[in-house]
C-alpha cells in the first residue's frame, strides 16, 4: 500500500468508529435499573430479553471503554461508562466470602452461576488494569491485583506449570471432562499474558513483571506447535496435546453446539488466535522491558501462518481455522479473526517490513468495511459466509461483544499511523 491508502484507511476507521460503532454502545447498553450493562442485542439493535450479565461480557466492555477513553475515542461518556461498568463488578460480582468473580449473573446482578473461572479472571485483570491506567481510580489495580493473588494460590500447577482453569464457587478444581479440572488450555494462557502485561504497566511491580515472563515462555515452550508455531487448544496436565472437547462452561464452540464437530480434535488452529497471539507478544515484550529479537522466529512463525494460510485472497477477510500444516478446515468469516488479524498484521509489517503484511491487512479491512459491518446498526456481522454473506445476524451476546472490533479500529488507527513513517 502507498501512503495515500493507509492516509484513507486510517480516516475510514476514525470516522466509522466515532459515528458508528462506539454510538452503537453508548445509545444503549448502560442498564441504569439494576447497573451493569444489556449486552445481548437481536439483528436491528433492540434488547433481545435474554436475562444475563456475564463476568466475561462486563470485564470486556469495562475495557473496551476504558481504552476508548485512555486513546482519546468517544469522548467522556466512554469514562462515565468504564465507571459504571466497574461499580456492578465490584457491588454485584465480587464473592465477598470466597473472593473473585462469580461467572454469570442475572440481569438483576444476582449470581445464577458462582463458579470461579480462570479465563473470567484473566479478563477482571485485562479490563480493571485497563480502567485504572485510563482514569486514575485505584480501585481497579486494587482488584485486578487480587484477582492475580488468586490465580497465584488455587490456580497455579504448582508440579508441572501453567494454570487450571475451572474452579467451584469456593476455588476448589473441578473434575476431569466436560468440567475442564483435567486440560489446559490456549485460551486462558494467551489472555493471562494479555492480562499480566496490561498488570505490570498499572502497577510497576516485579512480581506482575516476572509472571508475564513466565507465561510468555509457557506459550513459547509449551503451547505454540514447535515447528509451524501454531497455537495448540487443549492439552493434559503433562503438556502432552488433548482431543478438543467441549467444556460445559464453553466459548468459541457456538457453531458446534448442535450436533457439529471440529475437522480435527488434535490437529486444528485458529489463524484469528495466531495473528493475536503474535501481537500480543509484541505488546507484552515491549511493556515488559524483554528483547523482541529474542522472540522473533516465534513471532514471524505465528504471523506468517495466519497470512499464508489465513487471509482469502479472492473474496477477502480471513478464515476461522485449519490444520497446523496449512490445510483449510473452515472458510466463514468470523467477527473477531478479522478483528484481531487487522491489528497482527499491521504489527507483522512494523516486525517484518513485508508489504505483503501490509497488502493482508487491506484484504481483511475491506471485507470488514464492505461486508461484516451492518450499517444499519454499525455493529458487525458474527458470522459470514466465506462469501460475505450473513449466516449469524445478532449484533451482540455475551461473546459477540465489543472488546475485539473496538479494540481493532483503535489500534490499527494507530498502528497504521506507524506504518506511514517507515513508507
Amino acid at each position: 500500500m502507498n501512503k495515500e491508502e493507509i492516509i484513507s484507511m486510517r480516516e475510514e476507521i476514525k470516522s466509522y468508529t466515532e459515528s458508528h460503532l462506539l454510538p452503537f454502545w453508548a445509545k444503549r447498553t448502560m442498564d441504569k435499573s439494576y447497573g451493569g450493562f444489556i449486552t445481548h442485542y437481536n439483528e436491528f439493535g433492540e434488547d433481545s430479553g435474554q436475562d444475563e450479565k456475564s463476568l466475561i461480557a462486563q470485564s470486556r466492555s469495562v475495557f473496551t471503554y476504558s481504552q476508548a477513553y485512555r486513546h482519546g475515542f468517544g469522548g467522556p461518556i466512554m469514562k462515565e461508562m468504564a465507571e459504571h461498568g466497574v461499580r456492578f463488578m465490584l457491588d454485584n460480582m465480587w464473592d465477598h466470602e470466597n473472593e473473585g468473580f462469580y461467572w454469570m449473573m442475572n440481569r438483576k446482578g444476582e449470581a445464577t452461576n458462582k463458579q470461579k473461572i480462570g479465563y473470567g479472571h484473566s479478563f477482571a485483570i485485562y479490563s480493571l488494569s485497563e480502567y485504572t491506567l485510563a482514569t486514575g481510580d485505584p480501585i481497579g489495580l486494587e482488584y485486578a491485583e487480587k484477582c492475580f493473588d488468586l490465580l497465584q494460590k488455587y490456580a497455579v500447577d504448582t508440579n508441572l506449570g501453567g494454570y487450571w482453569e475451572f474452579f467451584s464457587e469456593d476455588w476448589k478444581l473441578m473434575g476431569p471432562g466436560s468440567p475442564g479440572g483435567d486440560r489446559k488450555t490456549l485460551d486462558v494462557h494467551m489472555h493471562l499474558m494479555e492480562a499480566f502485561t496490561t498488570l505490570y504497566e498499572a502497577s510497576g511491580k516485579e512480581l506482575h513483571r516476572r509472571k508475564l515472563k513466565e507465561s510468555i515462555d509457557i506459550l513459547i515452550q509449551k503451547v505454540m506447535h514447535a515447528t509451524t508455531g501454531t497455537g495448540i487448544p487443549q492439552f493434559w496436565a503433562d503438556w502432552s496435546v488433548a482431543p478438543q472437547i467441549k467444556f460445559d462452561i464453553v466459548w468459541g464452540w457456538d457453531r458446534f453446539a448442535e450436533g457439529g464437530q471440529k475437522a480435527s480434535a488434535v490437529d486444528n488452529t485458529s489463524y484469528g488466535h495466531n495473528s493475536e497471539f503474535g501481537w500480543l507478544l509484541m505488546h507484552a515484550l515491549r511493556v515488559g522491558g524483554f528483547d523482541v529479537e529474542e522472540y522473533r522466529v516465534n513471532l514471524e512463525k505465528a504471523f506468517y501462518h495466519s497470512m499464508n494460510y489465513g487471509v482469502d485472497w479472492e473474496f477477502g477477510g480471513v478464515f476461522v481455522e485449519g490444520s497446523h500444516e496449512g490445510e483449510v478446515y473452515d472458510r466463514e468469516k468470523e467477527f473477531w479473526q478479522q478483528a484481531e488479524m487487522l491489528i497482527g498484521m499491521v504489527d507483522a509489517y512494523l516486525l517484518t517490513k513485508d508489504e505483503k503484511f501490509l497488502a493482508a491487512h487491506k484484504q481483511v479491512h475491506r471485507f470488514v468495511f464492505d461486508k461484516m459491518i451492518n450499517y444499519n446498526t454499525g455493529e458487525w456481522w458474527p458470522l459470514m459466509t466465506r462469501e460475505g454473506e450473513p449466516i449469524w445476524r445478532h449484533m451482540a451476546t455475551s461473546w459477540k461483544i465489543n472488546y475485539h472490533n473496538v479494540r481493532s479500529m483503535i489500534l490499527s488507527y494507530e498502528k497504521l499511523g506507524d506504518a506511514l513513517q517507515t513508507l
